[in-house]
């Protein structure tokens, strides 16, 4: 039984930081209120805005808004005018900025990433609008899974605007976590988290599995618990928890969280059902005396079938007769396996059962189940025709003993033992 490594990671890049309903243009200080600067320290000089025609100021607007309502048709019929014609640098880079979001809703990243490095590049817009298109122009790298340009452009961005964020650490962090860079990956997530009192939990996950690829497993499972415990009804946080504490083999408390939620009725998923289960097999095969952990194993899956959570399949029921093997109960190990393996796709199951049907000497039964593994199909063909030519031998049929064992003599994985027994019986 092999115990699961590494963690899924489910952290995705932050997306669309989304237009604002009016966009930035040159008015008169007296008509609106005055906003709050956003990056009052930036090294970058302000540029002098060149929009003066009233005609591109509305059809600036016109588009944008058009953006904002998802009317893709028309927000493309407005700005792409300004782009080709228009004199205005200005209005050319928010139009870019406008396309760049129509690209980025219609799936096309690296078409919305080109489109706003074009509007960056014409250098024309406010820093407070040219930053926020530089932070957004690196969240789409990182959706694109350009990791190391999304890094460079964050980079930039701090440098340039003089700012930091949680946000812009957490981007950080997944690219380095992207990267395998997992040192990096944790140092920028701590960062995060120490700017804010409301870190997102895929930060934790991105630290949770970095902690893990990098070998501190105990931390992993640290971060991992303390987040179950602060979300107990989170089948994600439940997951992860489970998931870190195995792979740092702690399998006792990994039960133990487990067995809570299962009392507390909120083992919900088919998977949690199994987990626990191969948790109790993992530790029972590890210990002097299997069969406890062995049973509890059992009752946990067909206490998740007689609630429909736990489906019938051949899975289950392989899972199950393990359980009942590792319990030495051969018969009911074998009902286990005779269950699979009309829903199995090869002859595993039959193959599991005749094994164990030959070790109690039973060959006629033997013969039955490993020939209706052969018939279906099975990984290991040499192992099945020598369980075969023993069970012949058993009924006393040399010449089927024979020909079987020369089958497994075609295999190279068997084909040492075959020969060897095939000199012995003198049949060589």
């Amino acid at each position: 039984m092999k115990h699961v490594r590494g963690l899924t990671m489910l952290a995705s890049a932050a997306l669309l930081l989304g237009l604002a309903s009016s966009p930035v243009l040159a008015r008169k200080h007296e008509d609106t209120p005055k906003k709050e600067v956003l990056y009052p320290n930036a090294s970058r000089t302000e540029p002098k805005l060149d929009l003066t025609s009233e005609k591109d100021q509305k059809n600036l607007n016109e588009g944008l808004d058009a953006v904002n309502a998802g009317d893709k048709v028309k927000a493309q019929q407005v700005l792409q005018p300004i782009v080709d014609g228009s004199k205005s640098k200005y209005a050319q880079a928010l139009a870019l900025q406008g396309l760049a979001n129509l690209a980025y809703n219609d799936g096309d990243v690296k078409g919305a990433i080109s489109l706003l490095q074009r509007s960056l590049a014409i250098g024309v817009i406010p820093n407070d609008t040219y930053f926020q298109l530089q932070y957004m122009l690196a969240q789409f790298q990182l959706a694109d899974e350009q990791y190391q340009a999304a890094l460079d452009t964050v980079a930039k961005w701090r440098a340039e605007g003089k700012k930091e964020t949680a946000d812009s650490y957490a981007l950080e962090g997944n690219a380095y976590y992207r990267l395998a860079k997992y040192p990096e990956a944790i140092a920028a997530i701590t960062k995060a988290k120490s700017l804010t009192t409301k870190a997102e939990p895929s930060w934790d996950q991105i630290l949770m599995a970095s902690y893990a690829e990098s070998g501190q497993d105990d931390k992993a499972a640290a971060l991992a618990t303390s987040q179950l415990n602060s979300n107990p009804d989170d089948p994600n946080a439940l997951n992860n928890a489970v998931a870190v504490l195995m792979q740092a083999h702690k399998y006792p408390e990994a039960i133990q969280l487990m067995e809570k939620a299962r009392a507390a009725g909120t083992l919900t998923k088919e998977s949690h059902y199994v987990n626990l289960a191969k948790l109790y097999l993992i530790t029972g095969q590890e210990s002097a005396d299997p069969a406890p952990n062995a049973a509890k194993a059992t009752q946990v899956l067909e206490e998740g079938m007689s609630k429909g959570v736990v489906k019938p399949t051949a899975e289950t029921y392989v899972l199950l007769g393990q359980a009942a093997e590792i319990g030495n109960k051969t018969d009911k190990a074998v009902g286990y396996y005779t269950k699979a393996q009309p829903l199995a796709s090869d002859g595993e199951p039959a193959l599991r059962a005749s094994r164990l049907m030959l070790s109690e000497s039973k060959y006629k039964q033997a013969k039955t189940l490993v020939q209706t593994a052969l018939d279906k199909g099975v990984k290991e063909k040499g192992k099945a025709y020598m369980i075969l030519a023993e069970c012949e031998r058993g009924m006393k049929n040399k010449p089927a003993a024979v020909a079987a064992m020369k089958k497994a003599a075609q295999d190279p994985e068997t084909a040492a033992k075959a020969k060897a027994w095939l000199q012995k019986a003198g049949a060589g």
